[in-house]
Formats: structure tokens, sequence, C-alpha cells
């Protein structure tokens, strides 16, 4: 081997060393939110994400340090990852159509286990000195979006509403309720009346940790 070839045998190797920390990185950010969404962040340890990621905890505390930054490495994925689904929709003139896709692409979210109940953990955590500002000004963020994005202020506000009434019912765990309640039944297919066997199939059960 000569020494070019060495540099970029060296090159190369570096370059392998630092994806793999990237997908190292993405693995527990991946946990994290699985986690800290079924948990909340009070009742989740570095620990239980270390596990989760199939790392070791003292690994999981080199790279973010504390659980409120892992916390909030993990808030800034599902913002990040909400907002580019929603940009993803073409800019559909028809508002209740866009409505619509919208609509579905959050349910798409439901492919990242734990993505809407961190949301709404994070959304309770408004008297936390650091979790706080970074939950108020993604939610925000996605207010200015949804307006920015055509829809007025009244359209907005509904669109919010049934996110959150959503992230209920996928935190609440009631996909063991449908077929088995009227009312639940009754509520599910109300709420997604074309993609009810993807929300059945990807929601996370009773009987799962997270």
């Amino acid at each position: 081997m000569n020494r070019k070839q060495a540099d970029e045998a060296v090159v190369t190797s570096e370059s392998a060393r630092r994806m793999s920390s990237v997908e190292r990185r993405e693995q527990i950010i991946a946990a994290a939110v699985a986690v800290f969404g079924a948990r909340g962040y009070v009742g989740t340890t570095t620990d239980e994400v270390a596990r989760a990621a199939s790392v070791s905890q003292p690994y999981v505390v080199r790279l973010f340090g504390t659980k409120e930054k892992l916390f909030l490495a993990a808030l800034d994925d599902c913002l990040a990852r909400l907002l580019a689904a929603f940009r993803a929709v073409p800019p559909i003139t028809d508002l209740q159509e866009r409505t619509e896709t919208m609509g579905q692409a959050y349910l798409r979210l439901l492919e990242v286990r734990g993505l809407h109940q961190l949301l709404s953990q994070a959304f309770l955590l408004g008297a936390h000195p650091v979790i706080g500002p970074a939950a108020r000004e993604g939610f925000a963020t996605v207010w200015r979006y949804l307006r920015e994005a055509g829809f007025g202020a009244e359209d907005a506000q509904k669109f919010l509403a049934a996110g959150m009434l959503i992230n209920t019912m996928i935190g609440l765990r009631l996909t063991e309720e449908y077929g088995s309640d009227s009312g639940m039944t009754e509520l599910f297919d109300e709420c997604f009346p074309v993609s009810i066997q993807m929300v059945l199939d990807a929601a996370p059960r009773v009987d799962e940790p997270w």
C-alpha cells in the first residue's frame, strides 16, 4: 500500500467510525423517544434508555451528559420529524384536502414509536426551567407553520385539537378497546375513518413496555 492509499484508508476508517457514532446516537435517541414517551420524563432513567438501545448507560451519559439533555435531543428529533412530515405534503389549494393529507402524515409518524406520546409529555412540562421553554417554542413553531401554510386561526386550532386527541388515545393505548367497547370503537371510527387498520396495527399495545 502506497502513502496515498494509506492516507485514503485512514480517512475511510475515520469516516466509518464517525458514521458508527452517528448511527449509535440515532439509535439512542430512537430508544429515548420510545421510553420517555411511555414513562414520562420523571419516570425514565438513562439506564432504561441504554437498555432499550442495547448500549451501556455510561455511553449514553458520555454522548448526552444528562437525562435532561437526552430528553431535549429526543424532543428536537420528534419536532423535526413532525415538521418534515408536514412540509412533505404538497401545497394543496383545497384546505380540507390539505388538512386530511397532513392528518394522514401525522398518523404515519406512528412508525416512530413514542413520538406522539413524547410530544404530549413535553407539553406537560411547562414549569420545567429548561424543557418548558423548548416545549413552548416547539409548540409555537407548529402553530406558526400551520398559519403560514394557509390555515386560518380556527382551522389551525381544530387541527391541533384533533392531534392532541389522537395523542391522548395513543397514550392511553385505547386500541385494546376497539371492537370490545362500543364507545371507544365509535371514537376510533370517527377519528380514523380511512386509517383505522393502520392505527390498530401501529399503535402501542397495553402489554408492550413502550
